[in-house]
């Protein structure tokens, strides 16, 4: 796989300034005139920026919400998917529970979707269709947001331990193995394995502004 591993003070004041009396009087008048208008711009692009920044962290604030709320409603349907079969969060939703994975080390516990469309992973990682199911034998792939729910895999560690439990109660244990930035053309991360495989991915740098970047950040750990 084409990889990179990771492992005197100054003080400034305002001096005054005297007027002669008479015609030249009005002077304090048009200076401070002067200077109210020219802080009309400044003070403009202040507030312009100040309520972008508002609006930026508010709405990192939704997503982060939102994220919260999801996994506490698809709690629930996991529940329900353990006894009575495939059950969805919310009657409108195009998808369903069919994994928990948690870390302990860092206090990470996460209920997988089935599937990676934008809609499923704006609630949770999601298991990428066609790869061997959470738990089973083969590689199982699962994918999610770097700035949500896999912002934890930046910490992660070797010989990390990861718990994978199915629709059935089996509790699977993996370790970590390796940690490494792909291409996001690298498809061989979804070929079968020949041992059970658990690989997390999410995109790559964590600190990036913009969506869609060109790396992957990946997570491959062994059945412990």
């Amino acid at each position: 796989m084409s990889a990179w591993p990771l492992d005197g003070n100054s003080s400034f004041a305002v001096r005054g300034r005297s007027y002669p009396t008479g015609d030249a009087g009005e002077a304090p008048e048009a200076a401070p005139a002067a200077r109210r208008a020219r802080r009309w711009p400044v003070a403009a692009v202040t507030a312009l920026l100040l309520a972008l920044a508002a609006w930026q962290l508010g709405g990192a604030a939704w997503i982060h919400a939102k994220a919260a709320l999801a996994q506490h409603l698809i709690a629930s349907a996991w529940e329900g998917t353990k006894k009575d079969g495939a059950k969805r969060p919310w009657p409108w939703a195009d998808t369903h529970p069919v994994a928990r994975l948690t870390v302990p080390s860092r206090g990470i516990s996460l209920y997988v979707l089935a599937g990676t469309s934008g809609r499923s992973l704006a609630f949770g990682p999601g298991h990428v269709d066609g790869t061997a199911a959470p738990g089973s034998a083969g590689n199982s792939v699962i994918v999610a947001h770097k700035d949500t729910h896999f912002a934890f895999l930046r910490d992660l560690h070797e010989d990390e331990e990861i718990s994978v439990e199915d629709v059935r109660g089996r509790v699977t244990r993996y370790r970590v193995r390796e940690v490494a930035v792909v291409d996001k053309s690298e498809t061989r991360l979804l070929d079968p394995a020949d041992s059970p495989q658990l690989t997390l991915i999410t995109c790559w740098p964590f600190d990036a502004v913009r969506p869609g970047t060109s790396q992957r950040y990946v997570v491959i750990a062994d059945r412990a």
